[in-house]
């Protein structure tokens, strides 16, 4: 008599068939893997995590893994930096530190780590944000691929602002930054030799001034998300889900580069989940809207803010919609791990 082999468990066909992380995938991993080994309570996953018994402190941390290491508008150097600044200050924080962890492929050239390094550091003094302290490692060959950078961030916020993704709310005016799709489309045109490159650039870049412009809106700014991998798609169904509502934007209205379109329709993409590191979506109360507004668009980062969207007062809760060009309307959903390609 044979016996049948049990089904693997759900967790462990994530690990071996999952090649990207975000999306379904990864919210699956989080939630039936790591946080229960690592007691993590409830609640919603933010960007950035308060420190406990210090509310005014905020701690982030992230792994940055792009190929190639250099793309027009940045590199892996500028967008580890970036990155964990605007992770800090998706909850209101100004960045107070950073630690920088290198793991290095065995016959890296040494031209390209000095190149990494510098734009790393040149980076950290733009923002104003000291690196204090870090690790490097060298691996065998083929153990990485060139260089990954982890950067961790700790910030201070100030009392006016206290940002979550759980504090959307029905009404709010939903309020992006600039334009769409940059960053993704122009890291996999580079990657795959399309020659989009030459008419597009990432728009990596620190957002925490942007986010200080929005300090007088205080209580009124309910959410802050900076739409990495993802993409729009990911950042609104995160808020979503976390805040309980509805959420619906126009296919008008959000800023899609004419080069980003076209890229996209060649590599098979919708431009809402193609990555950015330099724009940011804002949930703010209805009333304070114009003000949100004027004062993104004060800043070379949010010159080209635009209202995209508002949180349904009724509506499937949980729920992304997009009122398309026609004027009927669509589901957005969470995008899945093979539609995340390596660009962060």
């Amino acid at each position: 008599m044979t016996s049948q082999c049990p089904a693997p468990r759900r967790e462990e066909e994530l690990v071996l068939l999952g090649h990207g992380s975000g999306g379904r995938l990864s919210a699956e991993l989080l939630d039936t893997l790591v946080l229960p080994a690592l007691d993590g309570h409830g609640g919603p996953l933010e960007d950035a995590a308060l420190l406990p018994g210090h509310p005014e402190l905020v701690m982030s941390t992230d792994s940055f893994v792009v190929s190639p290491l250099f793309f027009p508008g940045g590199d892996i150097g500028s967008l580890a930096v970036h990155g964990t600044v605007n992770d800090l200050a998706m909850r209101g924080a100004w960045p107070v530190a950073l630690s920088v962890a290198l793991v290095l492929e065995e016959g890296l050239p040494l031209s390209d780590l000095r190149a990494v390094v510098q734009s790393l550091g040149k980076a950290a003094r733009a923002a104003e944000v000291p690196v204090v302290t870090g690790d490097t490692k060298v691996v065998g060959r083929g153990a990485v691929d060139k260089v990954f950078v982890t950067t961790t961030g700790v910030g201070q916020r100030p009392g006016a602002l206290r940002p979550s993704a759980a504090l959307a709310r029905p009404g709010d005016a939903v309020l992006l930054s600039g334009p769409v799709g940059l960053h993704g489309t122009t890291v996999l045109s580079t990657r795959e030799g399309l020659g989009f490159e030459s008419d597009i650039a990432s728009d990596t870049r620190p957002l925490h001034r942007l986010v200080r412009a929005l300090e007088p809106l205080g209580r009124h700014l309910h959410t802050l998300r900076d739409p990495t991998r993802g993409g729009l798609a990911a950042a609104l169904n995160e808020i979503a889900r976390d805040a309980s509502v509805a959420v619906e934007i126009e296919e008008s209205a959000v800023p899609v580069p004419q080069q980003v379109a076209a890229a996209c329709d060649l590599l098979g993409l919708d431009p809402l989940v193609v990555a950015n590191e330099g724009c940011l979506v804002a949930f703010v109360a209805p009333g304070a809207a114009d003000a949100a507004l004027d004062a993104m668009r004060s800043t070379p980062e949010g010159r080209q803010a635009v209202r995209i969207g508002e949180v349904l007062a009724h509506g499937p809760r949980g729920r992304v919609t997009l009122r398309t060009l026609v004027g009927a309307r669509r589901i957005v959903d969470m995008p899945l791990g093979e539609q995340l390609p390596r660009i962060c």
